[in-house]
């Protein structure tokens, strides 16, 4: 695959990115097939897989369990630290124990989680750094009106730890501040919901990058309606998360 520049970024990455929720975590996820934690054997043919098929992009957060740990450990395992374009988030803690999640985007909040991440993932820079918001609450409409959660991401990504910042949304109204005022937007769309193409749009006209989260319906939509989302005008990469490398490589091969 050819790699496709982040906006204004100066981020190269792949049109198909890697989710990695799976990885380190089963509980409390809504997909068609549930979740199961595959081993370091199965994750390293995966990331292997990723490698040889072009994909450079790997998406992970602090609430996907133990994926950032496991990727610390895994990823150099398979190619050097500089062939990756590593994105992680921030502001949500996910508890297996109640299945929920709590979220905060104080400023000391912010630099903890992105250190303890740095940590985690065993690297000295971060490329992409998300707010990370919940899909059914306005809480993203808030938090980047109130401006103090950006404000230390901004302060992060001065002092070299950050390469692009931005914000993974759930509301139009939290996407639509997130595409005036962040580098990078990652939002849902997909075949069977187009709710946020209006943001995509906007993103587009201010020289946001998009990224899209569930571009196959968490496994309901198939891998050919990826096509037409990649060619959306402002649309960089679609994140496939997945563990199983036949399915990673029907993702790239639906672009052929």
């Amino acid at each position: 695959m050819d790699l496709r520049p982040l906006a204004t970024t100066g981020i190269d990455v792949s049109p198909i990115g890697l989710g990695t929720v799976k990885l380190g975590r089963d509980a409390g996820l809504k997909y068609a097939v549930p979740a199961r934690i595959p081993d370091d054997t199965e994750t390293i043919a995966l990331l292997r897989a990723a490698d040889q098929l072009g994909v450079n992009l790997i998406d992970t957060a602090p609430a996907y369990g133990t994926s950032e740990e496991r990727l610390g450990t895994l990823l150099p395992q398979v190619a050097p630290r500089d062939q990756w374009v590593i994105c992680t988030k921030v502001g949500e803690v996910f508890d297996p124990l109640t299945e929920t999640s709590s979220y905060d985007f104080s400023p000391d909040a912010i630099r903890g989680s992105i250190h303890r991440s740095l940590t985690r993932l065993r690297t000295d820079h971060l490329d992409i750094a998300l707010l990370h918001f919940a899909s059914s609450s306005d809480l993203d409409q808030r938090t980047l009106s109130d401006g103090q959660a950006l404000a230390t991401l901004r302060d992060l990504q001065r002092e070299g730890l950050i390469r692009a910042i931005g914000a993974s949304t759930g509301t139009v109204a939290g996407g639509l501040l997130a595409a005036a005022h962040c580098q990078v937007v990652m939002v849902t769309l997909n075949a069977l919901d187009q709710s946020q193409v209006a943001v995509v749009h906007a993103a587009h006209r201010a020289g946001c990058g998009v990224l899209l989260k569930k571009p196959l319906a968490s496994g309901k939509a198939v891998p050919r309606t990826l096509k037409p989302l990649l060619a959306t005008p402002g649309v960089t990469s679609a994140i496939i998360g997945t563990t199983n490398p036949a399915n990673l490589k029907a993702a790239v091969e639906a672009l052929s």
